[in-house]
């Protein structure tokens, strides 16, 4: 069976002109190609200026595209532009909220501007999805950073897209309030949601994400299931917990990077290029070893290579 494309990018390029510059205009998205599975969770990854911003923009209508096509849930961005803003629902950056209306009041409102009949509409249904239900009636201004993340999310949630997209969800969120806030994107998946997300933090990808496309400087770098970008890692780190740090500027080896934090040293190697005993007898020639631990290297290493940083 196959599964349901829910949005696809074909050749989708976005340049910026710039006024009194030499170099008068900026490539956004470089004929960006990308298929959004429904049901997943698909992360979309890039360092600041990569073109994530500009790309959903384009799905919101914020921007519009020099060229390429855009298809949400069957509808083409060009041919049926409301139909597709019907479709999505976006969760901005930014907080922004009206300090003195309550949850369901906003939650009402926003309703309206989508056109959902009163008697269509499950405002406490949402609060209930995203735990906001005891805060109903509350004024927004009154709401932890936590809940107002998850009120944007539930006013994105009015009008019942299948496709929702978070982001940066978890910017200036504390840790606490971030496990909260994944559970709930996680329930909403559990239902049927389609999720696109945006972020810096790449364990929170890794945890996540079904798939995870990364895009740098408007290109399309690398799109694979989580699990195989994971496979593609080389690096593979050893840690050595030792009696003491004194003689750890003696140790060297070509090719392999030590650090020292209190008392353990760190080895970071391309496992193709070194055999695990080879470093083990490096550093026990300078330093008596206590204990010894190793970890494969996660999806950072991948960023990090692909972006080139």
């Amino acid at each position: 069976m196959m599964e349901k494309v829910i949005l696809s990018a074909e050749n989708l390029t976005k340049i910026y002109s710039k006024k009194n510059s030499a170099n008068n205009s900026i490539l956004a998205l470089n004929k960006l190609n990308l298929k959004v599975k429904q049901g997943e969770i698909f992360g979309l990854l890039g360092p600041n200026g990569a073109g994530k911003t500009t790309f959903i923009n384009i799905l919101g209508g914020l921007v519009e595209k020099t060229s390429g096509k855009v298809d949400v849930w069957g509808f083409d961005l060009d041919k049926n532009p409301r139909q597709v803003k019907a479709s999505i629902g976006i969760v901005p950056q930014e907080v922004n909220l009206d300090a003195f209306f309550s949850p369901k009041k906003l939650l009402e409102l926003q309703a309206g501007l989508f056109g959902v009949k009163e008697k269509d509409r499950i405002t406490d249904l949402i609060l209930k999805m995203v735990s906001l239900d005891k805060q109903a009636n509350s004024y927004a201004r009154s709401l932890s950073g936590g809940m107002k993340r998850r009120l944007l999310i539930a006013k994105a949630m009015v009008h019942q897209p299948p496709l929702l997209v978070l982001d940066e969800p978890s910017a200036g969120v504390d840790v606490e309030l971030r496990r909260n806030l994944w559970k709930n994107v996680s329930e909403l998946n559990k239902i049927g949601v389609t999720i696109i997300l945006t972020t810096h933090n790449l364990y929170e990808a890794q945890d996540m994400c079904d798939r995870i496309g990364i895009i740098n400087e408007g290109n399309l770098v690398a799109l694979d299931s989580t699990s195989k970008l994971l496979d593609r890692i080389e690096t593979k780190k050893i840690k050595f917990k030792v009696r003491n740090l004194d003689k750890f500027d003696k140790i060297s080896l070509n090719g392999v990077k030590f650090s020292k934090n209190e008392n353990q040293i760190v080895a970071s190697y391309d496992k193709n290029k070194f055999k695990f005993d080879q470093i083990i007898n490096v550093v026990k020639e300078s330093v008596e070893i206590v204990d010894i631990s190793t970890e494969d290297g996660d999806l950072e290493d991948i960023f990090l290579k692909l972006t080139n940083r």
